[in-house]
C-alpha cells in the first residue's frame, strides 16, 4: 500500500518540482520497487517520448598499467605481469580498423591505467592521429582522473591539458572515475585516486571549455544509501552550475578478481532502484544509461522501463568489467540491440556521442 510520502512524491514528480535528498532517501529505502519505476518511467517518457537510444561504438582500453592500486579494480596491472600491456597508437590506429568497415562505428571510447612512463605527447598524438585517420569518429576518451594525471606529468593545468586535447580532436570526455564520493569509501577504496570534489571540478572546467562529459556512480561498494543520494545530489548541483552532461550512468559493481572482500554482486532489485531514483532525483539529466555489461542483457532490457532511456552502445571488446569477471557479451550487434529495445515497446534511436540523431 502507497503511504501519503510517496503520494507526495507522486505529485511533485507530476508537476516537474524538484525531489528533495529526503525524498531520494525515501524512495531508496521503500519496496514498493514497481510504483517508484512506474514513476521513472513516466517521467522519462515526458522527457524523451518512447525512444530509446544507443551508439555504434568501439571502446579501446590502451594500457592496463596504473599508478594506481584501486581495491575494486581488476583491470590494473603494475607492469611485469605476463597480462600487463600497452598499446602504441599504430596498434590503437590498427585496433579501429580492424573493425571499422564492418561496423560504422560513430564513438571510439578511450579509457586507461595511469601509465608511469608514458609521455604526455603520446596521449596528444593518439587524438590527433585517430581524428586524422578517422574524421567522422567522435573521440570521447580519459576519465577526469586521467586528465588529473596528464596535467602531472606535464606540469600544465588540467584546463590547459583539456584545451590542447580539444584541439587535437577531443570531442567529449566519459563519465568513469567518479565512483563513490563519500571520502571513507573512497579512502578505503581507493586513496591514490583524486577526491570527488577534484572529479567535479575538472568537469566542470571541462564544461566551460565547451567540452561535454558523462557523469557515473560505482554503487554496491557497502555505501549507504545516504552516500548515494549525496553523490546525485553533488553531480545535479554540478550539472545546474555548468550544464554539460550529457548522461548518469550508475555501474554495478563487479566484484570477481578485486581486492575487495565479502562483497558480492548487487541484486537486480537494487539495480533496478538505483536507475529509478536516478531517473526521478536527476532532474536536470536528460539521459540515463543502463550498461548491460554489469547488469546482463535481460535486466538491462527491463531497466528501459525503469527510467532509464539508453542503452549504451555495441561495445566492441571492453575489458575493465570484464577484467572484474563480468560474464556478458563485450559487444553486441546493432540488430541485437535494435531487437533489445523493440521487444520492450520503444523505438531504437542511434546517436552519437551528443546524442544528435543518426539517420541511416
Amino acid at each position: 500500500m502507497i503511504d501519503r510520502n510517496f503520494d507526495l512524491i507522486k505529485e511533485k514528480v507530476y508537476n516537474n518540482i524538484r525531489l528533495s535528498k529526503d525524498d531520494a532517501l525515501y524512495l531508496f529505502k521503500s519496496d514498493d520497487l514497481l510504483s517508484i519505476g512506474g514513476l521513472a518511467d513516466f517521467k522519462n517518457f515526458q522527457v524523451n517520448g518512447n525512444k530509446a537510444y544507443y551508439i555504434v561504438n568501439i571502446h579501446i582500453n590502451y594500457t592496463n598499467i596504473c599508478v594506481n592500486r584501486c581495491a575494486f579494480c581488476a583491470f590494473y596491472r603494475k607492469g611485469k605481469e605476463i597480462d600487463a600491456y600497452t598499446m602504441n597508437v599504430e596498434e590503437i590506429i590498427e585496433y579501429i580498423k580492424a573493425d571499422y568497415p564492418t561496423n560504422n562505428f560513430k564513438e571510439v571510447h578511450i579509457v586507461g591505467g595511469l601509465h608511469p612512463s608514458l609521455p604526455y605527447y603520446f596521449y596528444v598524438n593518439m587524438i590527433r592521429r585517430i581524428k586524422k585517420e578517422f574524421p567522422s569518429l567522435l573521440i570521447q576518451a580519459f576519465t577526469a582522473v586521467e586528465i588529473d594525471y596528464l596535467s602531472e606529468i606535464s606540469g600544465l593545468s588540467v584546463g590547459e591539458v583539456l584545451l590542447d586535447l580539444k584541439e587535437n580532436g577531443l570531442d567529449s570526455l566519459p563519465g568513469g572515475g567518479a565512483e563513490i564520493f563519500n571520502f571513507a569509501i573512497r579512502k578505503r577504496l581507493c586513496p591514490q585516486k583524486i577526491s570527488g570534489d577534484r572529479w567535479i571540478q575538472i568537469h566542470k572546467t571541462a564544461h566551460n571549455l565547451g567540452i561535454p562529459s558523462n557523469a557515473s556512480m560505482l554503487y554496491g561498494v557497502k555505501e549507504s544509501y545516504e552516500d548515494r543520494v549525496n553523490h546525485l545530489g553533488d553531480i545535479r548541483l554540478a550539472q545546474d552550475e555548468s550544464a554539460g552532461f550529457k548522461s548518469f550512468i550508475p555501474f554495478a559493481f563487479q566484484p570477481k578478481n578485486t581486492a575487495v572482500k565479502n562483497s558480492g554482486l548487487t541484486s537486480g532489485y537494487d539495480d533496478l532502484k538505483m536507475i529509478a531514483v536516478s531517473r526521478l532525483f536527476l532532474d536536470n539529466f536528460k539521459h540515463i544509461k543502463t550498461f548491460f555489461v554489469n547488469l546482463g542483457i535481460n535486466l538491462a532490457q527491463v531497466s528501459l522501463s525503469f527510467g532509464a532511456d539508453d542503452f549504451d552502445g555495441t561495445l566492441v571488446n571492453e575489458k575493465i568489467s570484464h577484467d572484474a569477471g563480468s560474464v556478458n557479451p563485450a559487444r553486441l550487434s546493432v540488430k541485437n540491440v535494435k531487437r533489445i529495445i523493440e521487444e520492450t515497446g520503444k523505438i531504437p534511436t542511434e546517436r552519437d556521442t551528443l546524442y544528435n540523431i543518426v539517420f541511416n
